[in-house]
């Protein structure tokens, strides 16, 4: 028999076993792959569906509760307005201020208290030097028995991944935040269905006319997925992963739901281990001012920085943050959002970041380490740190900050006075009514701002040298 004949034989044969291989890799992958989309569409569900964050509880100070005839000085009214974030402007909204010597025109915050929610309302406050002689309406002039203030926020406790964020509802995002997010990061966020062909192929077009990375393809809903269920990982399995997912995200979920927990979810900056997600936090930690009080500028910011939160950092890179601003307000103004002239005042505004930031460790430590130690003795520290408790306390802020005056005077004098090196004496303090002895301020060393040993619950004999 010639080889001719021979080959002709085998040929056939391996033809057939490679359609069989190829059979039964198409049958696993029938079989699969289902089982796989089943899986990734289970995830989708149960973490949307449940419980989506972990949110750190949130301490408070007292509520300023303001009436005639309270003790309470217009110097110590403004510093406590301070506190809060409220900001001096002639142009009156919600968390402004207009003093004019000892008279002043507030417009106050919603707030939610324990027994409530408290609605803005627009007050006069009169006062002489030791205290307020009237309080009315600043429209109807009528007399008002009693207003209270939203509280200062002293500190949080964090869940041990360190993410923080203020949870906001959709209507409680203003609508040009909104409009110059699908503007800037999907513009056709209302249309597809997770993922979007046509802004991929217009981004690769613009990458290759530019040369460089300047657009990403990326859907708002496809961003979520990558920051709700995904690393950061940068490979073709993972894109394939993201696709799938925001498709069935956009199956299961209205278009609304997905924004919602899109500006809850997307990470917005840094605090030392303490990440900043959501724009509800963002305004805070940037602006010291809920969302619902940023001007227009202010929001073209934080979406500009959607792009990259570290580049674009305000603090650290003003003109590059600045730019960055200037751009999405462009696109505002082509978008038809808002008006040529609006957008010129927008781009000559200073970008108003609050030099300070709100950091994660507060400025009352030796209270919150008593606080803490309360309610461990009630709660899970998991509970704690995880289900977005708001924690009232009786702390003051003005009893606070003139205590640790007094006591850094004394102990100085102290030092002076018996010739101890400077520095040597340490110092603590607990204060409380008299009425009912509860306790509105916690001195716990020498350096009251800062977290360490506290002198004030723990110093007893040597270790209170």
């Amino acid at each position: 028999m010639s080889r001719k004949r021979l080959k002709k034989r085998r040929r056939p044969r391996r033809m057939g076993r490679i359609r069989k291989v190829l059979l039964i890799i198409m049958a696993v992958f029938l079989v699969t792959v289902p089982f796989y989309v089943y899986y990734l569409d289970y995830t989708v569900r149960e973490q949307f569906e449940g419980r989506r964050w972990a949110i750190p509880a949130r301490v408070y100070a007292r509520p300023l509760e303001l009436f005639a005839g309270k003790a309470l000085t217009p110097d110590q009214f403004e510093l406590e307005l301070r506190l809060l974030g409220y900001r001096y402007s002639p142009k009156l909204l919600a968390g402004h201020f207009i003093r004019r010597g000892n008279q002043f025109q507030v417009i106050t915050r919603d707030f939610h208290f324990w027994d409530g929610e408290e609605k803005s309302v627009y007050i006069n406050a009169r006062f002489s030097r030791i205290g307020i002689t009237e309080i009315t309406h600043g429209i109807s002039g009528k007399a008002l028995p009693i207003v209270r203030l939203d509280p200062v926020m002293i500190g949080s406790i964090y869940p041990k991944h360190k993410e923080d964020r203020i949870l906001v509802r959709l209507e409680e995002v203003p609508p040009g935040l909104l409009q110059a997010l699908t503007a800037i990061e999907d513009r056709n966020f209302y249309h597809h269905v997770g993922i979007d062909p046509k802004g991929i192929l217009r981004a690769m077009w613009a990458d290759i006319r530019a040369r460089r990375l300047v657009q990403g393809g990326s859907t708002l809903t496809q961003q979520l997925v990558k920051n709700f269920y995904l690393t950061s990982e940068r490979s073709l399995w993972r894109k394939g992963n993201e696709a799938i997912m925001a498709m069935l995200l956009e199956f299961h979920f209205t278009k609304q739901e997905i924004l919602e927990a899109y500006c809850n979810e997307i990470y917005l900056g840094q605090d030392g281990d303490r990440a900043i997600h959501g724009f509800g936090l963002a305004s805070w930690f940037y602006f010291q001012r809920p969302l619902k009080e940023l001007k227009i500028s202010e929001i073209a910011l934080l979406v500009g920085m959607v792009r990259g939160p570290s580049y674009y950092e305000p603090r650290r890179h003003e003109h590059r943050a600045k730019d960055r601003r200037d751009r999405v307000l462009e696109k505002l103004r082509e978008n038809g959002v808002i008006s040529e002239q609006d957008t010129d005042v927008a781009k000559a505004a200073p970008l108003d970041v609050a030099k300070h930031k709100p950091g994660s460790t507060t400025r009352f430590p030796a209270f919150i380490d008593l606080v803490r130690r309360q309610l461990i003795r009630d709660y899970r520290e998991q509970d704690l740190s995880s289900e977005g408790l708001q924690i009232f306390t009786t702390l003051d802020p003005m009893v606070q900050a003139h205590a640790e005056k007094a006591l850094a005077l004394s102990v100085d004098r102290l030092e002076k006075r018996y010739g101890f090196q400077r520095l040597t004496l340490e110092s603590a303090a607990v204060i409380s009514t008299a009425e009912n002895a509860e306790v509105v301020a916690v001195i716990g060393s020498r350096k009251p701002g800062y977290a360490g040993f506290n002198r004030a619950l723990d110093g007893s004999g040597k270790s209170a040298r």
